[in-house]
């Protein structure tokens, strides 16, 4: 077994160590290095925890306890990245980051056995475990600033990126940060992951900015193993692919811990004092293989394996205590069966905490919201003096009635007012306003550290307003077209909403993603400015989604996603129809139905919109039709002309697309026993089949029909027509309900 071999090879080995001159513990542990006796002697015993958690972690899974043995044997040396940093600088680790994690905690003054314990319970999925509580296995503590990671593939990078912003850019604005002004951020990570789309992306963002002269104290350390799994990394393709402009290259032997300290003491340096990115490449083995599954002789040589034995950090720690003679290979022998003992001993006590016991228990963590404090903050305002000089004593409840991207522009100019820690990025949102005008005079008022423009990265914006969002500010990000954010998806699905969900809600990133899209432009801009696909959003846990058609309501909704993200740490997408934008009049030319007055501040309070409340329109008890978007609009002229030949319609705007107001539904599909769901998303896994599954769920009885665009991307020009959802169709497919 690969655990044998690894466990055999090393006390041969140190049994036979040579003594060398004693040195005195107090001064360098050898020549030609800034790393004491003293601080040798106590990383080699985190070294060593590090590697009997590994041992632990075989012995767990064979014992039917354990359920992961991913490891960090052959990576010890990120124990030197811990020494060389704060316990207060913000870390975001790779799963093979054991010894740092045992060093933070010892540097924060935990005892050994805890951050230990910490490990083998999440080994366990032990409800007790501190951070994740049993839902996954993660470097991760609230006190330790270590940010916990789920990703194997690098999409912490632009995390990391916005992070190391936030340090920055809160000293900036004068407001509280999670984070010391002077902190830098770690992020960890392997060889093969540096070639992932966001790892590319983390490095370009990084290199971006500095490049423009932006502070970015960011500190990349690259685990480099020569190994993603069985895919061999070519030998200087790390140190190529670091070389970026503006990122300071630092390599050093992890396997040589005096080596791998003083070198990260020269990068954590020069990332602090210099608040600029540095990459430093780390040159590790990998022991015991990828994880317990993997036979790595069937695709390694027995002499690669023993050159990588012979390697092992921990053996050359060793080396270096007996070679100054502040340790015999007698006393690390018989430390080393002490502590496995002890290692062994806690695992098995971690196999016998609770476990989680119910899906109440799981989901608890996920997307708490308290809906009392969520209204209580939705209709706070800035003072009036302030909101005078914002507005340039024109405030938009004196002005004429709005359109939807007035009402939007406006309330983010309140917000701003209010809220010193909130940012608004992303293409084009600053000088020109956004590419429809709806953040229009914003950067002018509020200056250009609070309204920016970004470069053309979905996934670096996403990761900008990750690391803003756990590091206190409030972000608010534009991705400029809905089918954009299918680019950098995985920063909301796998990191946003799932930071809360690993972290038992220690650590969250709060944030409302403005995301221009949907359809009806007649015809202009095709596929990519009329994307009406959301189904691969729907379906992510926790993530409250809003879709408001009309100017009043979209001002509401948006000072609600606000608020659930300042209070409870909601990750929300505000989703607004690109069509409905400059929309005037609903009925007739001229009518101006489609506008509405700005609510004052004064009113905020009784026009609140909770999250998964829907808004009815008419009180026919013939026919609901459930719609959303521009489907509101259609469906409401559908209803009129359907009243004029004797039926009897209420249209239900859901307003919410997760949570789906099924409340509200329930209660208005009741009333008719008829309900048309008009769906401007496509056939195939559009909203209208989450709402016959959910209707049939709660017990609805009654009949069921829906109209929807069809399973095709949207073309140019009339032929959109063909693809899109009518005001005919909707028409059409009530009549037939109703006969």
């Amino acid at each position: 077994m690969a655990r044998d071999t690894v466990e055999t090879h090393f006390t041969q080995a140190v049994a036979e160590l040579k003594a060398g001159t004693p040195r005195d513990p107090a001064h360098p542990i050898r020549e030609g290095t800034s790393l004491t006796g003293e601080q040798c002697r106590t990383l080699y015993d985190l070294q060593l925890g590090s590697r009997l958690l590994d041992i632990a972690a075989r012995w767990l899974r064979q014992q039917g306890e354990g359920f992961y043995t991913i490891g960090s044997a052959g990576h010890e040396g990120n124990a030197a990245v811990a020494a060389a940093t704060r316990p207060t600088d913000p870390a975001l680790l790779h799963y093979r980051s054991g010894a740092f994690y045992l060093t933070r905690s010892a540097m924060a003054g935990r005892l050994a056995e805890e951050g230990m314990r910490d490990v083998l319970l999440g080994l366990t999925a032990s409800a007790d475990e501190p951070i994740a509580g049993g839902r996954h296995k993660v470097f991760g503590h609230p006190d330790l600033a270590v940010i916990p990671q789920t990703s194997t593939i690098a999409s912490h990078l632009p995390r990391a990126v916005g992070v190391a912003f936030a340090i920055e850019r809160a000293r900036a604005l004068g407001v509280t940060s999670a984070w010391p002004q002077d902190a830098i951020a770690v992020c960890s990570f392997g060889d093969a992951s540096i070639n992932h789309a966001t790892a590319l992306s983390g490095f370009n963002t990084a290199s971006y900015a500095t490049f423009q002269g932006q502070a970015l104290p960011l500190l990349f350390v690259c685990e480099d193993n020569g190994l993603g799994i069985s895919v061999r990394t070519p030998k200087g393709w790390v140190e190529a692919a670091a070389r970026r402009p503006g990122i300071t290259y630092f390599q050093a032997d992890g396997c040589d811990l005096a080596d791998a300290y003083d070198t990260a003491a020269r990068a954590a340096e020069h990332v602090r004092v210099n608040r600029a990115p540095a990459f430093l490449h780390l040159s590790t083995v990998r022991l015991m293989g990828h994880a317990g599954s993997d036979v790595e002789s069937s695709y390694r040589t027995q002499r690669e394996i023993r050159a990588d034995l012979d390697r092992d950090p921990l053996l050359r720690t060793a080396g270096l205590l007996v070679e100054a003679g502040l340790a015999t290979p007698e006393s690390l022998l018989k430390g080393y069966e002490s502590e496995r003992e002890l290692v062994l001993r806690l695992a098995l006590g971690a196999t016998r905490g609770p476990k989680l016991g119910s899906l109440r228990e799981v989901v608890e963590p996920l997307a708490p919201r308290h809906d009392d404090m969520i209204a209580k903050i939705s209709p706070v305002a800035a003072e009036p003096s302030v909101r005078e000089k914002t507005f340039a004593g024109n405030l938009p409840e004196e002005d004429k009635a709005l359109t939807l991207s007035q009402a939007i522009n406006r309330t983010l100019a309140d917000a701003l007012a209010v809220h010193p820690g909130m940012m608004i990025f992303g293409e084009d949102v600053a000088r020109k306003g956004g590419v429809y005008g709806v953040t229009r005079g914003l950067q002018k008022r509020f200056g250009a550290a609070r309204v920016f423009d970004t470069l053309l990265d979905e996934q670096s914006i996403l990761g900008l307003a990750l690391g803003a969002g756990v590091s206190g500010m409030l972000p608010v990000p534009e991705i400029q077209y809905l089918a954009y954010l299918h680019n950098a998806l995985d920063q909301i699905r796998g990191e946003a909403s799932s930071l809360s969900f690993f972290s038992k809600g220690a650590f969250t990133n709060p944030m409302v993603v403005r995301v221009p899209g949907l359809a009806y432009q007649l015809g202009f801009g095709g596929h990519f400015h009329n994307d009406n696909a959301i189904a691969a959003l729907r379906d992510i846990p926790g993530l409250v989604i809003a879709a408001p058609s009309r100017p009043d309501d979209a001002s509401a909704m948006l000072r609600t996603c606000l608020a659930a993200a300042r209070t409870q740490k909601s990750v929300c997408l505000f989703l607004e129809p690109i069509a409905l934008y400059n929309t005037r009049d609903l009925f007739d030319d001229g009518d101006g139905g489609w506008m509405a007055p700005y609510a004052p501040p004064s009113r905020w309070a009784e026009t609140h919109v909770p999250i998964g409340r829907a808004r009815g329109y008419g009180d026919g008890r013939d026919l609901t039709i459930v719609t959303f978007g521009n489907g509101l609009r259609m469906s409401l002229r559908a209803a009129v002309k359907l009243t004029q030949e004797g039926f009897s319609c209420r249209v239900l705007d859901l307003r919410w697309l997760a949570p789906l107001p099924m409340e509200d539904l329930m209660r208005s599909a009741e009333l008719t026993g008829k309900v048309l769901i008009a769906d401007e998303t496509r056939h195939s896994g559009g909203v209208s089949e989450g709402l016959i599954a959910e209707l049939v769920d709660a017990g609805y009885s009654g009949q069921i029909a829906r109209v929807t665009s069809a399973d095709s991307f949207v073309p140019l020009g009339d032929a959109a027509d063909h693809v899109l959802l009518s005001e005919t169709e909707i028409e059409e497919a009530a009549r037939k309900l109703l006969s």
